[in-house]
């Protein structure tokens, strides 16, 4: 069995540049993560540390993709043939078929974790803040749909690299969704709703209703979550908060 069949762990190394980048960053921007954490912590009735690991985790996570399966797919190749004849020599086309892979994985920082996180909202957080259980699931379920639908319809394929999303798309929504839904019959956590809300229906639209399209794709690795250090669905469920919180207060 060759070697990149037999990894499950994909591990993109950081260069020493981009360890620089990340140290003068978080140096530059510590008042505005010790600001986001109280935002964090506040909407969401979280510890201030639960919020800091989880910042800390994704962080550092974006450079570990773990494999799910692989996808081959036969892809027309355009090559040339030399043909002599009669000492004149000829370059014909040709057109060849080769079985292309492409990695399915999942991102440990840009998937994994907001996606335990928004469990732990659903198990921990939500049954002991909320009066009524069932109300609140169900204003959830409709916020997530509706973000679902929109990312998907924004949703693009994008040779060689993956599923493409403009970046405002899914926080825009998911922070308006949380808004309308979140006052029906009695009133809920909005923030919540918004997290929960733009980190799945983030996922679902733009990556899981995508999967078929993959093979379209030409890409050797589709990573679910991991566009880079602050991915989409990482940075949708933060932003939508954050957007909600302006939009409220």
């Amino acid at each position: 069995m060759p070697e990149d069949e037999e990894k499950v762990v994909i591990y993109n190394p950081m260069t020493v540049s981009y360890i620089l980048l990340l140290i003068v960053l978080t140096l530059f921007m510590i008042p505005f993560m010790f600001l986001a954490w109280r935002i964090m912590s506040y909407t969401l009735r979280v510890p201030y540390y639960l919020i800091f690991f989880i910042f800390l985790f994704s962080l550092y996570g974006s450079s570990l993709n773990i494999k799910l399966w692989e996808v081959r797919s036969m892809v027309p190749m355009l090559t040339l043939t030399e043909v002599a004849f009669f000492g004149i020599r000829w370059q014909v086309p040709e057109v060849k078929y080769e079985v292309k892979r492409t990695v399915i994985a999942i991102n440990v920082g840009g998937a994994i974790i907001p996606m335990l996180f928004s469990l732990y909202l659903l198990l921990y957080s939500i049954p002991m803040i909320e009066r009524s259980l069932i109300l609140a699931y169900l204003k959830i379920l409709i916020a997530t749909a509706i973000v679902t639908v929109v990312v998907h319809v924004f949703a693009k394929p994008v040779k060689g690299l993956g599923i493409a999303v403009p970046s405002f798309i899914p926080p825009f929504t998911s922070a308006l969704a949380a808004a309308v839904v979140y006052r029906l019959i009695t009133v809920s956590n909005p923030f919540i709703i918004a997290y929960i809300s733009g980190t799945w229906g983030t996922l679902i639209g733009a990556d899981l209703l995508n999967l078929r399209k993959v093979s379209e794709l030409g890409a050797p690795v589709v990573s679910i979550g991991g566009a880079g250090v602050f991915d989409g669905i990482y940075m949708t469920g933060i932003s939508a908060v954050f957007l909600l919180f302006l939009l409220l207060y």
